[in-house]
């Protein structure tokens, strides 16, 4: 079975695009807009708002065309926009994998934060160009752009690794990303609604 797996996708080269996020050649393409953000952002008045305001994009994932199945790796590049519901900055929906794989990511273009989760203790890592982030099995994960210009990194994680998205709806991720003047702040609080500040973080400069 391994065989057979691995030989579904014929070796290729790609072009990864830091400018645009494009991949060539290019795989499935998901958006996500403000009305596919439902129970992940703290002021649900403010989530409608912005759904009758136009539902812009949030965020965009170009993948490479490669079959997400067991003995493939998989690559992407997500694009999250700049912008805001309420005082929370745009972000992905953040997810647990259903196996306990890893996954790596590398910051493209813009600056941004990765959420890091294990249920109990949460930690923050900045993002940007040149600049990595492990995430290791057992640790959700979401990323925000708390800047004026899009961010975009790119993400490999192995095939099979299966994204429960449903479980950061239920219990949150333990922080959340939120504006404060030139800074952002991490408030932190295990509930999905429920958050009480930790502290300030000075903010990516802004151009």
């Amino acid at each position: 079975m391994g065989e057979a797996m691995t030989r579904t996708v014929q070796p290729f080269g790609a072009i990864l695009s830091s400018a645009t996020g494009a991949i060539l050649p290019a795989g499935p393409i998901t958006e996500r807009h403000v009305s596919d953000m439902g129970g992940l952002y703290k002021d649900e008045t403010d989530w409608r708002k912005a759904i009758d305001a136009g539902d812009p994009l949030v965020y965009r994932v170009d993948a490479a065309p490669v079959l997400d199945a067991y003995g493939q790796l998989l690559f992407s590049i997500t694009t999250i926009e700049p912008g805001a519901i309420g005082s929370e900055f745009f972000m992905t929906k953040g997810h647990w994998h259903t196996e306990p794989v890893g996954e790596f990511y590398l910051g493209l273009s813009g600056q941004g934060l990765l959420l890091l989760f294990d249920g109990q203790e949460h930690l923050s890592l900045e993002l940007a160009p040149g600049t990595a982030g492990y995430i290791p099995p057992g640790w959700a994960h979401r990323t925000v752009n708390p800047r004026t210009e899009p961010f975009r990194f790119l993400a490999v994680y192995p095939g099979g690794a299966g994204h429960d998205y449903e479980r950061v709806v239920r219990e949150g991720m333990g922080a959340r990303v939120v504006r404060g003047g030139t800074t952002y702040h991490i408030e932190v609080g295990l509930g999905p609604r429920s958050m009480t500040s930790e502290n300030d973080g000075a903010a990516p400069p802004t151009k």
